[in-house]
């Protein structure tokens, strides 16, 4: 009987690990999250402006001297002179938005603020109306609110405490769109559908889930796919969109690929990465450099002056070399281990998988960022 019932509990856990790879392997995409309509896309706009009401960390510069006395101009104030504004209450910015397609006159967007010059901080100051103009001259929006830096910049005593970048700022809600941006959905008898990568497979798959399911479509290049449009949906574009981003397909799997971050030190390698045989010897040499202040002290009475200098101590410690090899096809785990056993900094591993694929042994995509 005790035989019977471990025989069932172990069916029934092989069935239950059969189920999940199955589901793994059968598991489904939308296509919404691989694809998107081609040129339907943000625009983005740009344009200079005037943040005032800042505590002294405004910028000194001539030109927002000059900007100043013709703000207050076309505000019909009479002034002489621009450097009768007080320096350092204002600073001259560059705006810049992205708005999304389809917006409409009047939808609010987020922008960002940015010193032109060498203000030392925006935080408390207001952004004076400014016009947003797209790459054709164009105005688009006006962003005009007062600045968020999140963070603080102090300077005091030669001591400076700062918590954030306190020269580049956000505006919430900050622009207003001037008028409606026109955006078509494809020509007049189809859609094309632009992958976010190239990918081959992927592409042929969604062309074959759509024809299958919705329309006629085909594989124009490794990341596009041209729907035709059937005539019931050629008034009705939004809804024949909406089929389509909601098919799912199977998902491929990635390219071997490690990337590296030099300035963070910051290693990540995918699961697939293969090795081809190698040996890897790794070395370190510590440099180290020591001060020590000294002070010379003149003979008594012989009207000489204490002098102070330092005294600096070099050693240098070289440890031996380790040298280990790996195997053909060793994958992830096999790479990790071995570069512990020697104990590879991370570092050390970016020199070290760079020499990998530049000798060949290294099968996958080094991405350096």
């Amino acid at each position: 009987m005790k035989l019977i019932k471990k025989l069932t509990a172990l069916i029934m856990i092989t069935m239950m690990i059969a189920s999940n790879t199955v589901m793994a392997i059968e598991s489904k995409v939308r296509i919404m999250d691989l694809t998107h309509i081609k040129g339907v896309r943000d625009n983005q706009v740009v344009g200079y402006g005037i943040v005032v009401g800042l505590p002294g960390t405004g910028d000194n510069s001539r030109s927002t001297q000059i900007t100043n006395k013709m703000l207050l101009m076309n505000l019909g104030t009479v002034i002489e002179q621009e450097n009768y504004i007080q320096k350092g209450s204002s600073a001259a910015v560059i705006v810049t938005a992205t708005i999304p397609p389809f917006s409409k006159n009047g939808d609010k967007i987020d922008c960002t603020v940015s010193t032109l010059a060498d203000a030392k901080s925006l935080e408390g100051g207001v952004l004076v109306q400014t016009i947003l103009k797209a790459p054709n001259g164009e105005a688009v929006a006006v962003a005009q609110g007062p600045v968020s830096v999140g963070g603080i910049n102090k300077i005091a005593g030669g001591t400076q405490q700062r918590t954030a970048i306190t020269t580049t700022g956000r505006i919430p809600g900050g622009a207003i769109v001037e008028r409606d941006i026109t955006t078509d959905i494809g020509d007049e008898t189809s859609v094309t559908l632009s992958l976010d990568k190239s990918d081959y497979t992927l592409v042929s798959r969604i062309a074959q889930t759509i024809s299958s399911n919705v329309a006629p479509a085909k594989a124009i290049d490794g990341s596009s796919v041209q729907v035709q449009i059937p005539e019931k949906f050629l008034n009705d574009r939004v809804t024949f969109v909406s089929i389509l981003e909601n098919l799912e397909v199977s998902p491929t799997l990635e390219r071997a690929r490690v990337v590296v971050n030099e300035r963070t030190g910051t290693v990540v390698i995918g699961s697939d990465v293969k090795l081809l045989p190698a040996a890897v010897a790794h070395g370190n040499i510590t440099v180290t450099v020591t001060t020590s202040p000294e002070f010379s002290q003149p003979n008594p009475f012989s009207n000489g002056e204490t002098v102070g200098f330092e005294n600096a101590e070099i050693s240098v410690n070289k440890t031996n070399a380790s040298l280990i090899s790996m195997p053909a096809n060793s994958n992830l785990n096999d790479l990790v281990r071995a570069l512990n056993s020697i104990g590879v900094a991370p570092i050390d591993l970016i020199s070290i998988l760079q020499a990998l694929k530049k000798s060949g042994s290294l099968q996958a995509e080094l991405i350096i960022i």
